[in-house]
C-alpha cells in the first residue's frame, strides 16, 4: 500500500477513542474496526456465508444478515472455535481497510483497534502503532463514570484485556492521555515524522 498507516490501539478506559478523534481532526481519515466489522457482518454476504458454514445457519437472521447475538453464544467458553471465527473475520476486515484506505484522499491512514497487537494476524501490518496509556487509577475512574459500572465490574473487564505493560512493549510510540501530558503535540510531532519519510 502506498499510504503511511499509523494503527492505534489502547485498552478499555485508556483514551483511545480521544486520539482517535484528534487524528480525525487533524484530517487523518479513521478506520475503527469494532463498527466497520458490525457492517460487514450486515453487508458482506459471502462473509457471513463463511460464518455460516463454520457455525451452522442458526447465526443467520432472517434477512440473511449475522447474528450477533447467536454468534457469540457458539463461541463462548469455546477458544478452538473462536480462533477458528477469528481467522475468518481479520482477514474480511484487513481487505475491507485496505480498500477504504485506498478510496481516501490522504497520504496517512489510521486504524483503530483494541485488539491489534494481540492478534498475529495483524503483525507488521502498520507503519507505526501507538499504544495509547493511563495509569489504571486513572482508567478505572474513566469507566466507572461513562457506563455505570462498579470498581469490582471494571476491574473484572481489565483483567480480560493485555496490560498497558504489553501493548508499550509492542508499540513504536506511547501517548499518555492523563492531565500531566499534552495530548496534541506528541500528535502532531508523529504526523510530521511520518510525511517527511514518504
Amino acid at each position: 500500500m502506498d499510504k503511511k498507516i499509523i494503527a492505534c490501539t489502547g485498552g478499555i478506559g485508556s483514551g483511545k477513542s480521544a486520539v482517535v478523534a484528534a487524528f480525525a481532526a487533524l484530517g487523518i481519515p479513521t478506520y475503527d474496526c469494532d463498527s466497520r466489522t458490525k457492517a460487514l457482518y450486515r453487508k458482506d454476504k459471502t462473509l457471513a456465508g463463511k460464518i455460516a458454514k463454520l457455525l451452522g445457519r442458526e447465526v443467520l437472521a432472517a434477512d440473511g444478515t449475522l447474528d450477533t447475538r447467536a454468534m457469540a453464544a457458539k463461541v463462548f467458553g469455546d477458544r478452538s472455535l473462536l480462533l477458528k471465527l477469528e481467522a475468518i473475520v481479520h482477514p474480511a476486515v484487513a481487505q475491507d481497510f485496505k480498500r477504504w484506505a485506498q478510496r481516501c484522499d490522504s497520504d496517512i491512514v489510521m486504524l483503530e483497534s483494541a485488539i491489534l497487537l494481540e492478534k498475529p494476524f495483524f503483525d507488521n501490518f502498520a507503519d507505526c502503532v501507538i499504544a495509547v496509556s493511563v495509569p489504571e487509577s486513572v482508567r478505572i475512574e474513566r469507566v466507572m463514570r461513562r457506563d455505570g459500572l462498579s470498581r469490582a465490574q471494571v476491574q473484572q473487564r481489565l483483567a480480560a484485556q493485555w496490560t498497558d505493560a504489553q501493548r508499550e512493549a509492542k508499540a513504536n510510540l506511547v501517548l499518555t492521555t492523563d492531565d500531566a501530558h499534552a495530548m496534541l503535540p506528541q500528535i502532531l510531532e508523529l504526523i510530521e515524522q511520518l510525511k517527511q519519510n514518504k
